[in-house]
């Protein structure tokens, strides 16, 4: 008698956890639809990274600070388009948000046992900006991974491009190109010049390290290599 009583009782668990994975899975799906589709037409007032760095800069001694503008695409100079797909995705116009010939290179490289790369495009890097989380594990990759399929579907490679441009961090706490273009150089986004923008550009794998302003010889090169890719890429096509 108690075997079975133990025997439904442990049914009746399971009964339970399967209904709340299918709930949980119900409210995921429908509210990162439901999301993706909101942020389609609203500006998000933060991301999880610019709340995450605000402790960090406490405890590592730095200032405080969280500065963001947002500029409509139009509103931003076409040089600073051309200039992060240059740098970040040459292949934006035309992937569907993953780009496998990267991730192929990539994995050959790493492979080897040369210096670690990923081959994340904009598209990834816009779902991570705006619906994820720093981490490396493979449940935030697959979370990204999900968001970029929504992404490219729900948005379009313009209002992506115009998400990333607002929300990718180039400082420390400085976020977007608008508030990037003030602060270093003292002018709007939409007058940034070639050198300029290449210059942003440049610092974006480690905004919080490097400077476009204050250069080093493997910043200038990342630079110069930047703007001939620029001049190659042409313009970028939405």
């Amino acid at each position: 008698m108690f075997m079975k009583f133990k025997g439904l009782l442990k049914g009746s668990v399971k009964k339970k956890i399967k209904r709340l994975m299918i709930i949980f899975l119900i409210v995921f799906f429908a509210g990162s639809i439901l999301s993706t589709v909101f942020f389609r037409f609203v500006r998000p007032p933060f991301t999880p990274l610019m709340i995450i760095r605000l402790p960090q800069q406490l405890f590592n001694g730095d200032k405080v600070r969280l500065r963001k503008d947002w500029e409509p695409l139009s509103g931003i100079s076409p040089n600073m388009v051309l200039a992060v797909v240059a740098a970040e995705d040459q292949n934006f116009s035309e992937h569907n948000g993953f780009d496998y010939d990267a991730m192929k290179r990539a994995y050959q490289s790493n492979k080897k046992g040369r210096k670690i790369k990923g081959a994340s495009t904009i598209s990834q890097q816009t779902a991570k900006n705006v619906f994820c989380w720093p981490s490396r594990s493979y449940f935030r990759k697959g979370v990204e991974a999900y968001f970029t399929f929504l992404i490219e579907k729900i948005w379009g490679k313009r209002r992506i491009m115009e998400m990333y441009l607002n929300v990718v961090e180039f400082g420390n706490g400085i976020y977007g190109v608008e508030e990037a273009s003030l602060f270093y150089f003292h002018k709007h986004a939409k007058n940034l010049s070639v050198q300029e923008a290449a210059s942003l550009a440049a610092i974006l794998p480690n905004p919080r390290k490097w400077s476009p302003v204050k250069q080093g010889p493997y910043m200038r090169m990342r630079t110069n290599w930047i703007v001939r890719n620029m001049f190659n890429i042409g313009r970028v096509r939405y």
